[in-house]
């Protein structure tokens, strides 16, 4: 199972302050287990919503607004892929990282679909483009 572990913003967070080199050492060792048990698939710290966009689709028509945004608490401040047996190891996974470097924040977990989840209507021909897809992108 892949699940996609999205750390939530912060007002940290969102004014761009950089963690400090204590910080960044204690993610690297988080990270480095990660990848050591074969969980960690990616991840990423994200940029402050001032420096993104939004796309609102609506009746046929689509707007662009600028951020910054104002829901700190419904940004993303980075993400984790793991690949885990269940969600329970996932969160277990998640439990053990470094406080420091998230303080009071909240991770959120969501499992990512795969192609036998999409039933009869992901017809052969739309697994094998899915296929080609994936093997362009892992070259």
């Amino acid at each position: 199972m892949r699940f996609m572990v999205m750390i939530k913003a912060t007002p940290q967070t969102e004014a761009g302050e950089m963690p400090s080199e204590d910080v960044l050492t204690a993610m690297g060792r988080y990270n480095e287990d990660l990848a050591n048990a074969g969980v960690l698939l990616g991840g990423e710290g994200l940029h402050p919503s001032h420096k993104g966009a939004r796309i609102r689709f609506n009746d046929g028509q689509c707007s662009v607004t600028d951020g910054p945004f104002a829901e700190t608490r419904e940004l993303i401040a980075g993400y984790w892929l793991f690949q885990t047996a269940s969600l329970q190891e996932a969160v277990d996974w998640v439990k053990r990282c470094p406080q420091s470097a998230i303080g009071d924040s909240e991770i959120e977990i969501r499992q990512i679909f795969e192609a036998e989840d999409f039933g009869a209507e992901f017809t052969p021909e739309l697994r094998e483009q899915e296929d080609r897809l994936r093997a362009q992108l892992n070259q």
